[in-house]
Parts: C-alpha cells; structure tokens; sequence
C-alpha cells in the first residue's frame, strides 16, 4: 500500500512495510505539526536535527547500563545512567573522561595529623664537654571536619627535622607542619616538632643550648657553664615543652612528647634524659602511638663506667646516644618514620669524641570517612576498612576527593 494512496487517519498495527514507502514520500507538508505515538518501541539509531523538547509532568529514560558496558567510541554529548556507581555520567571530551552527576553532599570525616618531628643536638667535645638533646615529637592534631562531596582537598606530609654534625654547639633543625587544606575547610596545620638543644660552654649557653620551639619543644642541650636555660616550648592543643631548666649540667634532656613534657633528668653523672610520650588513636581501628619525643644523652669522663642514653618517648621517639668508656660519646637515634617522633641527641665524653645528633622522625595523616557517604577518589592513600569507616593514610603527600 504505497504511502500517496493511504487517505485515513487511522493505519491499522503493522500495515506499513519499509517497501510501502518510496524514498522522498514522505515531506513536511505531509506531516502534522503534532502526532500522537502510544507506548512505540523503535529498535535502533535515531538522528534528530535541531532541538527537541519532552513536556509531561513524569520522566524522561535516558540509556543504562555498568562502567564496563560504556560505549567504546565516546563523543563529546554522550549521556547515560552508570549503575555501577549509582548516578548518571557524561563523557566529558575536553578531559576525554566520563563525569558523574550527583548531588553536592557533605559529611563529617575524623581525622589524625602529626607533623615531622625535630632533629637531635649534638655532643661537644672540648676539655670539658657536654651532650646534645633530644628532638621534640611533630605536633600531634586530632578532630573532626566537613567534608563536601566533589571538593579536592590536599595532605601535606611534614618530614622530619635534620640532626646536628657532631661536634657542634647548634641547635637541630624543626620538623616541617603536616597540614590538610581545601576551599571549604580552614586549614589543619600540625607543627613541626622543636629541634633538641647542642652542647654548649661558656656564659652563652642559654642562647645555644635551648630546645627550639615547636609542636613539642626540643630538649635541654648539656652547658659546661652559665646561666639556667630551659628546654623549648610545645604549642598548646598539640604537644609539650622539652625538658631541662638547670645550669651547668652537661648531660642533656629529653624532647617534648604530643602526651607530655621531656624529662629534665640529665645530670653529669647519670644517664641522659627520656623524650616524653606520645597519644595513642584507634582512627584506624588498631591501637597506634605517635608523638614521642626524643631522648637526651649522657655526659661522660674519665673514671666513670658507661653511661646509658635517654630512651626516646614511647610513639617513635630516637633513644640518645650512650658514652662509652673510655672516650667515646656516641651518636643518637632517628625517629621512626611516620611516627613524629623527635630524634634522638648526640652524647659527649670529657676529652674524648662526640655523637651526632639524629634525624626526627616525618609525620603522618589519617582520614576516617564513614562507607556509606564516601564515593570519592585518593591519590596516594593506602586504604582500609574499620567497622562502618573507610579509612585513608597518607604517609606522603596527596589529595582526597570528598
């Protein structure tokens, strides 16, 4: 029934055939401006030329289907519903990427911040001596932030503060922040850990042998001679001073933990003294410490056995270096990577040699995100479960996508 003949307006059901209709027959004068099609199913590729409007009060379909199922050869314009991850997507051709529509959400994540912790001082050699202190722990943070869906947000892994070539009256250097940043947060910043005083002698060792501030302030250094100092400040809300607050004590003292202050033990005579400790978290559901500080050193001469090395602060905190009889004041020991943990000081032994103070220990962040709210994306995280939490640690730096 070739289309020119047909003058009804009703087409019975599959009364047309392909060979019904002669190419050109169909024109626009022929077609009403509005025609009305009921539950159609049409079985491939439609081409519409110009804009198309859909009015109704209900719902348009659009294709569906899994991530895999994607079409092969996208094109900038493609629209579909991804039920692998639960929303609609668009190929994006600028990025060559499929981009996911969803609503901005925001929720609560729970997050841990520890900064580098502070180098060691070292040990000072001349007829008298004296021993370097022990490095303060990075600053410790623990809290709660908003997180919006959709916002790139940056962690910045604080490395540990550089220890002191022995013999030497400096002071080591600080730990660097670890900080967590993005548009819609004020910034998380933890402060690096304070660096542990050097062996000093004479009238200035107060302003040579002083701890840094920092996080955790640095320890106490050893002084042959002068007036009393002290060990370096901590910040409030994230660590401790260092210890020490004596003269003309040449064995030195411990950095400050993210859980308490140095200790001021250090005499010439006596082992050196321990860091403070650092503060347990169970974000990732293992009980963990961090923030120890460093221990400080002993003070050896002649006639004296061994003496022992300031342990370092539970929480990654360097043990200080021993003096060992006859002469021999021996280097400290790092922080533990990741931890915060303040280093360990460089001893010193009357006449003899000096240690090398040691480097503090680089922090650490960890992001608690509850599962069923995160459908974001990481770069360098390692990633694990805890009960209903995904959780994410950064022992370098990266970004999180909320």
């Amino acid at each position: 029934m070739p289309l020119s003949r047909i003058t009804t307006n009703s087409i019975a059901n599959n009364s047309i055939n392909a060979s019904d209709l002669l190419d050109g027959s169909i024109t626009t004068s022929k077609i009403a401006s509005s025609i009305t099609l009921t539950t159609p199913s049409i079985t491939g590729d439609i081409t519409v030329s110009g804009n198309s409007t859909t009015n109704g009060t209900g719902f348009t379909k659009i294709a569906s289907g899994t991530t895999a199922q994607r079409p092969t050869s996208n094109v900038a314009g493609y629209i579909r519903h991804n039920t692998s991850l639960g929303y609609p997507e668009w190929f994006d051709a600028t990025s060559g990427s499929w981009l996911t529509f969803k609503s901005t959400g925001s929720y609560t994540a729970t997050y841990v911040a520890v900064a580098g912790g502070g180098g060691g001082g070292a040990g000072l050699s001349p007829a008298s001596g004296a021993s370097g202190a022990g490095g303060g722990a990075g600053g410790m943070l623990t809290g709660t932030t908003l997180l919006v869906s959709g916002i790139v947000y940056t962690t910045t892994v604080g490395g540990g503060g550089s220890g002191v070539a022995a013999p030497s009256t400096s002071a080591a250097a600080n730990g660097t922040p670890s900080t967590i940043s993005g548009s819609t947060i004020s910034t998380i910043t933890a402060i690096g850990g304070g660096g542990g005083g050097g062996g000093a002698d004479g009238p200035t060792a107060p302003t040579i042998n002083a701890g840094r501030p920092g996080g955790s302030g640095g320890g106490l250094g050893g002084c042959t001679s002068g007036p009393t100092a002290s060990g370096g400040s901590g910040t409030p809300g994230q660590g401790n001073p260092g210890g020490g607050n004596q003269t003309n004590t040449r064995g030195s003292h411990g950095g400050g933990g993210a859980g308490g202050a140095g200790s001021t033990q250090g005499g010439n005579s006596s082992p050196g003294g321990p860091g403070g400790p650092g503060v347990e978290t169970s974000i990732s559901g293992n009980t963990a410490t961090y923030g120890g500080g460093g221990g400080g050193c002993p003070w050896g001469t002649a006639g004296q056995p061994n003496q022992a090395a300031g342990s370092g602060g539970p929480g990654g905190g360097g043990t200080g270096g021993t003096a060992t009889a006859p002469s021999t004041g021996n280097p400290g020991n790092g922080g533990t990577v990741n931890t915060g943990g303040g280093a360990g000081g460089g001893a010193s032994w009357n006449g003899g040699s000096s240690g090398h103070g040691a480097s503090g220990g680089s922090g650490i962040i960890i992001i608690s995100v509850p599962t069923a709210s995160y459908s974001g994306t990481y770069t360098n995280a390692n990633v694990t479960t805890s009960g209903a939490n995904t959780i994410l640690t950064f022992t370098s730096s990266g970004t999180v996508t909320g």
